[in-house]
């Protein structure tokens, strides 16, 4: 069991795109900062898990396509009676390239397990955001965190095994790696269907229970790549364990074939590198309309200076009036700051000990000085313009107030299957860690 150095180049090639797309996509997201180990007040383990285990999977699978790709054209073809021009067997490599076949088997096991943690974390999220309600607040005690926990740990541990202990043989290592990690992988995706199946019901449930509609859309939206993602995971997998299963027989009926297998292959690395940029979408979503406001408010952010420092000058200017010598107002107009003064008045006691209210005389009245009060936000959301409190309908106002029974609260502040997870004292509202939204 050998592919040919036009499968490897072609796994080279779009995994190589893959990881550009990766660096660009996090460039833009937030410029590499979810990249840290300490990004943020909810960088926990689980985040950092997640994060750069699925990060991890995309540098690994270009160092195993690159390395045999560039191997595979160095050792060419043979020319084999009965067989005719085929791509060289391991067999018959040089010893000095036959050492690098078990380093990157290996790491092509290990960043099947990767990818199968990733895979088997989304599941168990997906499936307790459809069915935790109200009354199960908490996703690390839940059944489905353990299940996760249980078979990470599994998957980590039985595919790098199985290379090590058929390192021996090649052609046997190769296949079964491809055998067991496409098993572990189509499980999974099998198990997925289900909560493509409920996914619009429980949309449905959601409009019923009047949560806003920019998180239906966003669930929307994650819904529809889940979809085309599945599609391109069998597509990923289907064919490998073909490959997989035909290799630890003795007849080798699709290995022989050439079109068959490079054809097996080329399907494999399309479902690989695409649902492995679905994920990236899934895990980091990009928030256009933010980014936008972002780079608008740098673009104004100097001729608000400008202005700001205009209305303090024309504060000063105004100030010093007041002590001023200032020329009569013409005939017919209001003297400055008149309503005010007519307005103004105070509680005097006559004789009697009666309070009155009795109007200031303009003339005895000191004027009045207007101030100005920074504007502020509130920890309610609202903010403070002017010394008036405004109360701005924000995603997350409308969220604490679309609270339901029936609706988990991860579902009104949803971000990312791993933006978890801390928990506001104030109702109990679950935050998904993208503070750059809100800020």
């Amino acid at each position: 069991m050998c592919s040919s150095p036009a499968t490897f180049l072609t796994w080279a090639v779009l995994s190589v795109l893959l990881g550009v797309f990766l660096v660009y996509h996090l460039w833009r997201f937030d410029r590499f900062k979810c990249l840290r180990w300490n990004h943020g007040p909810y960088s926990g383990a689980f985040k950092r898990v997640m994060t750069y285990t699925y990060l991890l999977d995309v540098p690994l699978i270009i160092v195993y396509s690159v390395g045999f790709c560039v191997i595979m054209y160095k050792v060419g073809y043979i020319d084999l009676p009965g067989y005719g021009v085929i791509p060289m067997p391991y067999a018959l490599w040089p010893e000095h390239y036959k050492r690098f076949i078990f380093p990157l088997n290996l790491v092509f096991s290990i960043v099947w397990s990767l990818e199968m943690v990733t895979h088997l974390e989304e599941l168990c999220f997906w499936l307790f955001l459809i069915n935790a309600g109200s009354s199960q607040q908490d996703w690390f005690r839940s059944l489905y965190f353990r299940t996760w926990i249980v078979g990470s740990v599994l998957a980590i541990i039985y595919m790098p095994v199985l290379t090590i202990v058929t390192r021996g043989n090649p052609d046997k290592c190769q296949a079964v790696t491809f055998l067991a990690g496409s098993l572990g992988s189509l499980s999974l995706t099998f198990w997925f269907l289900p909560v493509l199946f409920m996914f619009p019901g429980f949309l449905r449930n959601l409009k019923a229970e009047g949560v806003d509609m920019n998180t239906i859309v966003r669930l929307t939206t994650f819904h529809e790549m889940n979809c085309a993602r599945i599609v391109f995971r069998f597509l990923f997998c289907a064919p490998l364990l073909i490959l997989g299963a035909d290799g630890l027989t003795s007849r080798y009926i699709v290995n022989s074939n050439i079109f068959a297998s490079e054809f097996l292959a080329f399907v494999a690395a399309v479902g690989c590198v695409f649902s492995s940029g679905l994920t990236l979408l899934i895990f980091f979503p990009r928030s256009v309309a933010t980014e936008i406001q972002a780079h608008d408010s740098t673009l104004f952010k100097q001729p608000q200076q400008m202005q700001t420092l205009d209305l303090t000058k024309s504060m000063q200017s105004d100030r010093d009036s007041y002590f001023a010598p200032a020329p009569p107002p013409p005939e017919g107009s209001a003297p400055p700051y008149s309503s005010v003064a007519e307005n103004m008045t105070v509680a005097v006691s006559d004789e009697s000990g009666i309070g009155k209210a009795s109007t200031l005389d303009p003339e005895r009245a000191m004027p009045a000085l207007r101030t100005f009060a920074p504007n502020r936000r509130l920890d309610s959301g609202a903010t403070v313009e002017g010394g008036v409190i405004v109360v701005g309908l924000t995603e997350g106002n409308l969220a604490r107030h679309n609270l339901s029974a029936n609706v988990h609260p991860f579902v009104h502040n949803f971000r990312s299957p791993i933006e978890l997870m801390q928990t506001d004292s104030y109702q109990g509202i679950t935050r998904y860690g993208v503070t750059r939204h809100y800020a």
